[in-house]
């Protein structure tokens, strides 16, 4: 992991003086979605990085313990063995980046992680997930019971009324109590930027996060209408980029629901290269939360090795 993102005082003038250009913004994240698509052997190797920056998750209320380990078994195994030696990969240790339950699930998670001698971390949603909209001595328990269980990631989410109604200080404070509450353990704050009403209230909301103490900002719970999109990305990298240059601090980006297609995750693979460079294009600053898009890009390198593609029986869970 990238080392903790220790936060800044709050900067109400910076905030003051956010304007963002909402036709610029769609017209450079149509340009990013139209770029000529990699072939061959560059696609499946950018496939195969997308494939490392995974959070493998699962937020059902069916979810089971034998579910669960299913999960973390695919987890470890992400892509089939013949497959990677067919790619030359299969000695590289490819894993997802973590695997995202909720709390009642997280010692099913690490208990299944160990059993394989898998060292890949258990990332738990926490804070009222995901409306946080419980009283705050609740979600702050709820990140304790988390670490208590083993998570080592904690995916926090905002109370969104705080910044439709511009309550700036309090976001700052209450994300500061969550900061304080995981500990050592890495926070990523979810800004559900579908229930923000603007891109304005998107970088804003961002900043404060980051200006809290978040080590990642991501977009979306997976359960609001809308959810991960390329112009709201594009407005929380800039705002990376922006605290990066002023702090020095670097904050990692997930992008979580929605993301179903292996073409889609070229495309955000592609926005984070352009926009902040090579160095965020590893899984210490990269996440995709997402639960059916690795089945999609197995099948894709599926079809770059064999020439064909699967069946439903193919492939395993995925």
């Amino acid at each position: 992991m990238a080392a903790s993102n220790p936060g800044t005082e709050l900067d109400l003038t910076w905030l003051a003086r956010v304007r963002v250009n909402h036709p610029a913004v769609l017209k450079r994240a149509g340009q990013i979605q139209m770029k000529r698509a990699m072939k061959k052997n560059w696609q499946a190797a950018w496939l195969l990085r997308a494939v490392t920056c995974i959070d493998l998750t699962t937020l059902s209320g069916d979810d089971t313990p034998s579910y669960v380990c299913r999960l973390c078994y695919k987890a470890k195994h992400p892509i089939r063995e013949d497959l990677l030696q067919a790619l030359k990969m299969h000695d590289k240790g490819i894993t997802t980046a973590a695997v995202c339950v909720y709390p009642a699930r997280v010692t099913d998670a690490v208990k299944a992680l160990k059993s394989i001698g898998c060292h890949i971390p258990v990332a738990s949603v926490a804070t009222g997930f995901p409306a946080g909209q419980t009283a705050l001595k609740i979600r702050l328990a709820e990140i304790q019971l988390a670490v208590e269980e083993g998570a080592k990631e904690i995916d926090v989410v905002i109370n969104r009324t705080l910044v439709l109604t511009g309550q700036w200080e309090d976001l700052y404070e209450e994300i500061r109590q969550f900061r304080k509450a995981c500990g050592d353990v890495h926070m990523k704050t979810i800004l559900g930027t579908g229930e923000l009403g603007s891109l304005t209230n998107v970088y804003k909301a961002s900043l404060v996060a980051m200006m809290a103490g978040s080590d990642f900002i991501k977009t979306s719970t997976g359960k609001e209408a809308v959810n991960a999109i390329f112009p709201v990305g594009l407005v929380m990298v800039r705002a990376i980029r922006d605290y990066y240059l002023k702090t020095g601090y670097k904050v990692g980006f997930k992008p979580a629901g929605g993301i179903r297609k292996a073409k889609e995750a070229l495309i955000w693979l592609s926005l984070m290269k352009e926009e902040l460079g090579e160095e965020w294009l590893k899984p210490e600053l990269f996440r995709l939360g997402a639960s059916t898009l690795l089945g999609d890009i197995e099948g894709e390198i599926y079809y770059h090795v064999t020439g064909r593609h699967p069946a439903s029986y193919d492939l395993p869970m995925a």
